[in-house]
């Protein structure tokens, strides 16, 4: 029997180390072989010092700590990706916790496919906070609605997918002047090049981002601003516009929440997913602002 396939997992971090060892403390507890994946850890120039979050972890993991000027989460995720020894690179956040089948739920996606994106599921650590609530029903209707295998714009996030380590470098990996999006632009260049996508439901990771108003409306913000920046960026590589969806799409968003639940919570998430896509309009307004403000 052949071996499994070697995974380097690759991760940036930015002066969130406490979130960074309970990320490495479920890293400690995947079922995969040992000898079969390593870590990377790349500080993005973060001013708080992590390796006292990591040195305990350094005899229970194949680790690496690599540390670069800041450049942003994608500028990161390739800077780990250039020193990485795997066949695949699995990527996941800091303030992430993966399932201990995580890489095992991969291998066996890449068996069948070897030459796809595959992503898996990712579950709010929060499910009883609203806002990080709100944010799940979000990413889950996309998943659902806008899967990248059927439909070109749609992408897995950069928390929880794997690829093939040749392929990435060979596409010149994320682009680094995205700090949102960066997932987004990547998927839009491989779907372009006819390359597959592989959906893995069972490879599950806990994203343990527990949000407040003012955090849930800045990240949805920050969602606007970089489709913007990524539609910026597909013009001019001549890929062509990603289409708008319909009215249609944008209201069952927002009645999803309360389809979810039939009680007074299901409207709160609704009016929060109505929130989101307010926030999200406004950072791309605001993105589209600026840049012409920098040309006149």
């Amino acid at each position: 029997m052949s071996e499994p396939p070697l995974f380097s997992i690759v991760v940036p971090t930015y002066s969130r180390p406490r979130r960074l060892s309970n990320l490495l403390t479920a890293l400690a507890h995947l079922t995969y072989p040992f000898a079969r994946f390593e870590v990377i850890i790349v500080d993005d120039g973060g001013w708080v010092p992590i390796e006292p979050a990591i040195s305990g972890f350094r005899d229970r993991l194949n680790l690496t700590l690599l540390r670069q000027e800041n450049t942003g989460p994608g500028g990161a995720r390739n800077y780990g990706a250039a020193h990485a020894q795997g066949d695949y690179l699995a990527f996941t956040d800091d303030d992430c916790c993966p399932d201990p089948g995580w890489l095992e739920a991969f291998a066996g996606r890449f068996q069948d496919s070897p030459g796809s994106i595959c992503g898996g599921r990712t579950i709010s650590a929060f499910p009883n906070n609203p806002y990080s609530a709100a944010s799940q029903l979000l990413l889950d209707y996309l998943r659902e609605h806008y899967s990248p295998s059927q439909k070109l714009g749609g992408f897995f996030a950069t928390n929880n997918f794997a690829v093939p380590r040749k392929t990435f470098l060979d596409l010149d990996g994320f682009h680094p002047a995205l700090r949102f999006g960066e997932d987004r632009e990547l998927c839009y260049r491989w779907a372009s090049r006819g390359y597959p996508f592989v959906f893995a439901p069972e490879a599950i990771v806990y994203h343990a981002n527990e949000l407040r108003l003012c955090s849930f409306l800045h990240l949805h913000f920050s969602y606007g601003g970089g489709t913007f920046q990524f539609r910026r960026r597909c013009a001019a590589n001549g890929l062509g516009p990603v289409k708008l969806s319909p009215p249609s799409w944008y209201v069952n968003l927002v009645l999803s929440g309360i389809r979810a639940h039939r009680s007074p919570r299901g409207l709160v998430l609704s009016l929060l997913l109505l929130a989101t896509q307010a926030a999200y309009s406004a950072g791309f307004l605001w993105a589209a602002a600026t840049r012409r403000g920098r040309k006149s």
